[in-house]
């Protein structure tokens, strides 16, 4: 959900597109004609597939940071990494073939680190009770999709609360990667500290960071993958990692295929996290659908997404499915622009995106070579880009200004998104009705609201 690294990448016209007059070419354009509508939208069979290349370029850091992280909840590394690349193919399929939108899939970041720090690691639960907690949510989500109430839920929350939300998780991003990779320690005087940046960690760490910043500056594609696997071989020459190959059979999923304890995320006290993995992963993907459709011109004259409904029960069926093999909520990312900016247009993008995480299978022993300070700089790149929401919250305003605050810091500061949504929300409330503001206020907000203070006094 990050790195847009586009705009130098060249548009392959329709019209300029060499095309076969073979029997079995027709044969093949014209099935997949009927399945993408490719005439219809101004594209072709090469420019959707060069599309397809470029947004799995630009987002294939996924299958690297993702075990990592899944990792630290106890979770085996060979069975995530599998599981991350089934679950982004199996969402890229559902949004190429039914949804017929260029958007791609995978487990998203910042709910995988929520998901690994706070819910098993600071909140004591077990990752089978955390995946049954996406499961839910994405269910939850599913059912918004069907019943077509999501438009009711996404309008009802305030603007400034859901740009919030995503600035929120790039802080929390933020002090995830710089604890990691020891620039930021622990103090009993200051509760955190500069650590020892002189160490070989946080050296790599800072290299990996600025590598990524600069390659993106300079629209270079793949830029954070690159990034990792650049700091991977010089902590491979340090004697940091070892060589464990290249190409394998994929991992076994049988740690973590349907490990997911359901019943045990029906707890009381897991109704914030499953309000985290759902409210994060709707706000994310819906202003991810909007802004990357708007870029391929595929908006209405109204500004809406015809189809939306299809697409967002895609990234709900792809969370769904991601829990019940091993993976954290899968969301749509916005390095789909990146294929967009390339010539997609249709779903044909997104099946190439999906045979690329299917052939990413193989080549499980470059995942376990990668050492956290590689993807901590990867994490804290995805932080910088994350926070950018902050810039369009109305900061005259200060009945919205004040719990956008609220959330975003608290997310950080309490190590916990599920606090910074259920703070924002207490905080919105209470400033706008004191002031006398309480018409702005819906009643799904009141309500939340009143959710979360039942839920600090009580549990």
């Amino acid at each position: 959900m990050t790195d847009p690294v586009t705009d130098s990448v060249p548009t392959t016209p329709a019209s300029t597109t060499p095309v076969s007059t073979t029997p079995d070419s027709n044969r093949q354009s014209g099935l997949l004609e009927r399945l993408f509508q490719l005439s219809e939208r101004q594209t072709s069979v090469r420019q959707e597939v060069i599309a397809g290349l470029t947004t799995f370029l630009t987002m294939a850091y996924i299958i690297f940071v993702n075990p990592n992280v899944m990792a630290a909840a106890g979770m085996d590394q060979g069975a995530v990494f599998t599981a991350t690349c089934l679950a982004a193919a199996v969402g890229c399929l559902i949004m190429g073939l039914y949804a017929n939108y260029p958007f791609a899939l995978a487990p998203g970041m910042g709910l995988n680190a929520f998901f690994s720090y706070v819910v098993v690691g600071e909140m004591g639960y077990s990752w089978q009770v955390a995946l049954g907690a996406v499961f839910i949510s994405g269910v939850v989500f599913l059912l918004l999709s069907i019943f077509r109430v999501r438009q009711w839920v996404i309008d009802s929350i305030p603007m400034s609360l859901r740009q919030a939300l995503a600035a929120g998780v790039g802080l929390f991003l933020a002090i995830i990667a710089l604890k990691s990779a020891g620039i930021v320690t622990a103090s009993p005087a200051t509760l955190v500290t500069l650590g020892d940046v002189t160490s070989s960690d946080a050296v790599l760490a800072a290299l990996s960071f600025v590598l990524i910043a600069a390659l993106a500056y300079r629209r270079v594609l793949g830029a954070v993958m690159i990034g990792i696997l650049a700091v991977t071989a010089i902590a491979l020459v340090m004697g940091k990692v070892q060589f464990g190959g290249v190409v394998s059979a994929p991992p076994s999923m049988a740690p973590t295929f349907l490990q997911l304890d359901i019943a045990g995320a029906f707890n009381v006290g897991m109704i914030s996290v499953i309000f985290a993995f759902l409210f994060v992963d709707l706000f994310d993907t819906a202003g991810t659908l909007l802004s990357t459709a708007d870029r391929a011109k595929l908006l209405d004259k109204d500004g809406k997404l015809p189809g939306m409904g299809k697409a967002l029960m895609a990234d709900s069926s792809a969370s769904t499915v991601g829990s019940l093999i091993g993976s954290s909520t899968t969301t749509t990312y916005v390095e789909s622009t990146a294929g967009v900016a390339a010539g997609g247009r249709t779903g044909l993008t997104a099946v190439v995106c999906a045979g690329l995480f299917l052939l990413a299978l193989f080549f499980s022993p470059l995942v376990g070579m990668v050492p956290a300070c590689a993807t901590a700089g990867a994490l804290m790149y995805v932080a910088v880009l994350m926070t950018s929401g902050l810039s369009s919250i109305d900061w005259d305003d200060i009945t919205e200004a004040a719990p956008a605050v609220i959330a975003a810091v608290m997310m950080p500061l309490s190590f916990s998104i599920a606090n910074g949504i259920a703070l924002g929300f207490i905080a919105y409330a209470l400033i706008k009705t004191l002031s006398g503001r309480y018409k702005d206020v819906s009643i799904s907000v009141y309500a939340l609201a009143a959710l979360f203070v039942a839920k600090f006094i009580f549990f």
